[in-house]
C-alpha cells in the first residue's frame, strides 16, 4: 500500500526534521543576540522550512521539539505560550503554501505574508503574553521593543526564507531518491 508523501513520515523525512530541530537550537544559541525579553535571531528559519517542506504538522512538531529541547539545554522551565509561538512558525507558512501558486511575485508575497502573520501572532502576541504571564514582565514596558524586534526581523526572515525555499535546496529535500515512490 502506497503512502502519501505529505502525510507519511518516513526515515528520510524524520532525519530532515531532526536536522531542522538541531539547526534551530544551534541558531538560537550561537547566532543570536539575547536582550532578555527580546532576542534577535534567525532560529525560526529551520521551522519555517520544515513546515513548507513537510507540512504544518511537521513544522509544528519541529518548532515544539526545538523549543522544549532548547529550554532543557538552558535549564529553563518550558513556557507553553512560547512553545505555541514557536510552533506557529512551522504551521502558518505551511497552511498558506497552497496559496503559493502562479507567478513568482505572488508566491513570494504569500510567503512574506505568512511570515508577517507568524511574527504578529507568534512573537508579538503569544511570546509577549508568555513573558508577561509566566515571567512577570510588564506588558507596556516590553511591547514597544518587541514590536521593533518584529519589524526588524520580518524582512530578514522574508529574504532568507524566500532565498532558501526557492532554491535548489527545496528540490533536494523534498525529492525522493531514484527507485523510491511515495
Amino acid at each position: 500500500m502506497e503512502k502519501n508523501s505529505r502525510t507519511a513520515w518516513d526515515t528520510r523525512t524524520l532525519v530532515f526534521m531532526a536536522l531542522c530541530v538541531a539547526l534551530q537550537i544551534v541558531f538560537s544559541k550561537v547566532i543570536s543576540i539575547d536582550l532578555g525579553f527580546a532576542r534577535i535571531t534567525i532560529s525560526s528559519l529551520p521551522t519555517i522550512l520544515a513546515g513548507l517542506w513537510f507540512g504544518p504538522l511537521a513544522g509544528g512538531v519541529c518548532g515544539m521539539a526545538a523549543d522544549i529541547l532548547g529550554c532543557l539545554l538552558k535549564g529553563f522551565a518550558v513556557n507553553p505560550l512560547i512553545t505555541l509561538s514557536t510552533m506557529t512558525w512551522g504551521i502558518i507558512p505551511a497552511l498558506m503554501r497552497p496559496l503559493m501558486r502562479g507567478e513568482k511575485g505572488k508566491k513570494i508575497a504569500v510567503l512574506c505574508l505568512s511570515i508577517a502573520l507568524c511574527a504578529l501572532c507568534g512573537t508579538l502576541v503569544l511570546t509577549t503574553a508568555g513573558l508577561v504571564l509566566m515571567n512577570g514582565y510588564n506588558l507596556y514596558s516590553i511591547l514597544p521593543s518587541r514590536a521593533i524586534q518584529a519589524a526588524v526581523m520580518i524582512p530578514v526572515y522574508c529574504v532568507l526564507t524566500n532565498a532558501l525555499y526557492y532554491s535548489p535546496l527545496t528540490s533536494l529535500v523534498v525529492s525522493r531518491p531514484a527507485g523510491k515512490t511515495a
